[in-house]
């Protein structure tokens, strides 16, 4: 990794995006259930709905985000203050209405600006490894998706940790996050030059790609176990392995495991090609996940050692699939901000899915969260979802990427 080329600072700011994605999703939810009484199945609507919206707003801010380009920078440092400032408000300040419609008001803007930024960051990604030596999107993506990995273990487990020392933890958590959007813009200020950038070639250049559309499916096929089991995992540790208190050194485990992997899976691909790799590292998911769908009451440390295995192949999809990407946005659309628009839109898709099915299925079987007489069928149903449901959508996964041409003109 050659530090000359700044991509620590692609790390920074990557962390900042993850840690207001994933963690978003395994922490609103509960902390809402928990602190203002609202259902899971109103707060699952909810996101479901805020997902609805990405359907028109992702490929527009794509759009946007191309007119900007000139002003990339303006843009983003009013992207920094936006995430900050609602991030704050869903965890720092009661709700001066109400507390589901605060959710709804504050996400919007979380997710927006999430976006947008994550659009920016990407299609920058694109600029950046076209200009570097050698395996420049693979070198590149292994900073980038390593310092995500780090802003996911970090945001994951803050919460848990702050619980220990302070009676908001929360209001620590969002805190952190605005210094964190700090720094990120600071590290990152110099980084969003267009220079010699030709004209944008629009949505039309992504979607007539045959390649790019597989890719596009392959994404959308490939996040949504991580959807799925990032949005039931707090329920599984708590009431399922009856491990309350644990949820935070396991999420710690799972993302270390990855963010440590990450940087080799991307080594690997380098020598041996990113399509082999991830195939392996699919497989390998399915193979160390689906034990967990035997766990019961006390297996936390088994769970710990799926976590360890499962977190690494995690590092795979995070690293080599974006970069995969990239590399054929480098061709076909260089400017790739509609294409990362797109990208988004699929990635964050499975989560409102995962969101608006599996939390009122759950509430309709009978699971209350930290209920501690939740009916045999509900804690069958949650065990089922939690880990056989990934599976199956990851073997989907590596049947598109097995019969994908990577080389196609």
């Amino acid at each position: 990794m050659q530090t000359a080329e700044h991509l620590p600072a692609y790390s920074v700011f990557a962390a900042l995006l993850s840690a207001a994605g994933l963690p978003i999703y395994i922490h609103a939810p509960k902390f809402y259930v928990d602190e203002y009484g609202v259902s899971l199945a109103a707060l699952g609507a909810v996101l479901f709905g805020l997902r609805l919206l990405d359907v028109v707003q992702d490929p527009l801010l794509g759009r946007l985000s191309e007119k900007l380009r000139d002003q990339r920078a303006v843009a983003v440092a009013a992207g920094c203050a936006v995430i900050a400032a609602a991030m704050t408000a869903l965890f720092a300040v009661p709700p001066p209405v109400p507390a589901l419609v605060w959710f709804g008001l504050c996400l919007t803007l979380v997710f927006s600006a999430f976006s947008f930024l994550t659009i920016n960051f990407y299609a920058q990604g694109v600029i950046k490894g076209a200009g570097m030596s050698g395996a420049g999107h693979l070198r590149l993506a292994r900073w980038r998706e390593s310092g995500a990995l780090v802003g996911v273990c970090v945001a994951s487990v803050t919460p848990v940790a702050l619980g220990a020392v302070m009676s908001a933890p929360f209001t620590g958590f969002a805190g952190g996050f605005a210094v964190l959007a700090v720094t990120a813009w600071y590290v990152m200020r110099n980084e969003w030059s267009t220079a010699g950038l030709g004209v944008s070639t629009g949505f039309a250049a992504v979607l007539s790609d045959r390649l790019a559309r597989r890719l596009l499916l392959i994404a959308l096929v490939n996040a949504a176990p991580v959807a799925v089991s990032s949005t039931l995992f707090l329920f599984f540790v708590e009431t399922r392995l009856e491990a309350p208190g644990f949820e935070g050194p396991l999420l710690l485990v799972f993302f270390l495991s990855a963010a440590l992997a990450a940087p080799l899976w991307g080594a690997l691909a380098e020598r041996i090609g990113a399509r082999e790799v991830l195939l392996i590292a699919m497989v390998l998911a399915i193979v160390s996940f689906g034990s967990a769908f035997t766990l019961g009451p006390g297996d936390w440390l088994l769970f710990a050692l799926i976590c360890v295995a499962s977190g690494a192949t995690l590092g795979a999809d995070l690293t080599l699939l974006p970069a995969i990407f990239a590399t054929r946005m480098a061709s076909i659309s260089p400017s790739a901000s509609e294409g990362f628009g797109l990208w988004s839109f699929v990635s964050k898709l499975t989560l409102a899915f995962a969101a608006v099915s599996l939390l009122p299925l759950l509430e309709n079987a009978g699971f209350r969260s930290g209920a501690a007489d939740n009916p045999p069928e509900a804690l069958a149903l949650l065990s089922l979802l939690y880990a056989a449901v990934p599976c199956a959508l990851k073997l989907i996964a590596i049947l598109l990427l097995s019969v994908t041409n990577l080389k196609e003109a």
